[in-house]
């Protein structure tokens, strides 16, 4: 594909917002050969542990990944986990100056323990309540700034439920966008899903539409993934739809410009994360190129080429390159 070059080129020119649930990943890497004679468990016999970014975070390294300038914006406590988080961005050169500390949070810690690339068990430490007042306002007014200090080219919103993209946060954002010309992109969780109206990019998975709409079906073929949009428009207003099919694909539509681009076969390890890069890519893409169709096949390569990695991981940049001059012929 000739414009690859050049698409990948522009990319590299963006400036990008992430604003959502800001989290770390930890993972406790470990062998088993034994059940413990106190309780019917496993034994893990610790190897090694490793933290990585996590949530908002990861879509910002994906973003990063790819070249373009990324600021993230949300919340974390005033903690340890705080701190290995945001020197862990910092160290991939992702902009901290918008993220802002809560005296009334944690930071979300999700640990994984693995066994042989299993993973055995999560533990999560988090605080799942909306944001105070006080602490909506300072992520507001630290948005606000970013636009007018920044002037991005596009705001990806990345929910995880855990109260951060409350709907007063979701809505005066995507007012302050619009009022800048900023592209906005939503990748929603099921409490806030109806609240992203008017965004350029709107983003869930089949899953969560079949939830947010209570709609049942085995199967879902192009007309009836046109319906889907046209139902999610009628609710948000927004531009494209962009609609993953886990193996089978992604769907987008556009105006009357709609297609299922197929999965491609994949050796799959994980598939955590996988949302997070294509929000990411598709985000970047369209800020590029404008082009739906275009974004839709790099962001389903994208995803796929993540589900081979365990555990969350962002896209490597000349892999994808070398991938897409094959694939999108």
């Amino acid at each position: 594909m000739n414009q690859l070059p050049s698409v990948f080129e522009s990319i590299e020119k963006l400036k990008v917002g992430v604003i959502g649930d800001v989290m770390l990943d930890s993972y406790i890497w470990g062998k088993v050969e034994r059940i413990s004679p106190e309780a019917p468990v496993p034994i893990v016999s610790l190897h090694h542990k490793e933290e990585r970014i996590g949530g908002a975070g990861n879509v910002a390294l994906n973003c990063r990944s790819l070249g373009s300038q990324v600021f993230i914006l949300g919340v974390t406590g005033e903690d340890e986990e705080a701190m290995k988080l945001e020197k862990l961005l910092k160290e991939n050169n992702i902009d901290t100056s918008y993220l802002v500390k809560s005296k009334h949070r944690i930071t979300t810690n999700k640990t994984r323990i693995i066994s042989r690339n299993q993973q055995m068990m999560r533990l999560d430490a988090e605080v799942e309540t909306d944001l105070d007042k006080h602490d909506e306002k300072v992520v507001l007014n630290k948005l606000a700034a970013f636009i007018e200090q920044e002037n991005p080219d596009v705001l990806i919103f990345e929910d995880y439920n855990k109260g951060v993209l409350t709907q007063a946060v979701i809505s005066k954002a995507i007012t302050l966008c619009k009022a800048s010309g900023v592209i906005t992109t939503a990748d929603p969780k099921r409490k806030n899903f109806f609240s992203y109206k008017g965004v350029d990019i709107f983003k869930p998975n089949l899953k969560e539409v079949k939830e947010a709409l209570n709609m049942l079906f085995e199967e879902a073929g192009i007309y009836l993934l046109r319906d889907i949009h046209k139902e999610l428009q009628n609710l948000l207003q927004h531009t494209i739809s962009l609609i993953t099919l886990s193996e089978k694909g992604i769907f987008y539509q556009w105006e009357e410009n709609a297609a299922i681009i197929p999965g491609h076969l994949r050796s799959i390890a994980d598939v955590s994360g996988a949302g997070d890069t294509v929000i990411a890519v598709a985000s970047l893409v369209y800020a590029a190129t404008k082009n739906a169709h275009l974004m839709a096949e790099i962001a389903n390569v994208a995803g796929g080429l993540v589900c081979e990695e365990v555990g969350t991981v962002a896209i490597d940049k000349e892999k994808l390159f070398r991938e897409c001059e094959i694939l999108l012929v």
